[in-house]
């Protein structure tokens, strides 16, 4: 998937101390530039949160996401690998 869309991560920045918060990064999608995507130590590892909005209601609604479940999977992949470099 990744070689097909020119997926990869083109800024990573980690932070340092006890934070759940490890890195802020961009993404490369073909000709477009995805800001904002997090990677967050949870109960069950590290995961990869979306771009978020916050909204009129009050609300966070995610701002960019993967449509399916094989995309989020290839995206994390791709993330965490770049991270754990």
């Amino acid at each position: 998937m990744s070689e097909g869309l020119g997926l990869k991560v083109v800024r990573l920045y980690r932070l340092e101390g006890g934070s759940k918060t490890k890195a802020f990064l961009d993404i490369a999608l073909g000709d477009f530039i995805v800001k904002g995507l997090k990677i967050i130590q949870g109960q069950k590892g590290l995961f990869l949160s979306m771009p978020q909005d916050k909204a009129k209601d009050g609300k966070w609604y995610n701002a960019f996401y993967p449509v399916t479940k094989e995309a989020r999977q290839a995206l994390t992949d791709i993330v965490l690998a770049a991270y754990q470099e």
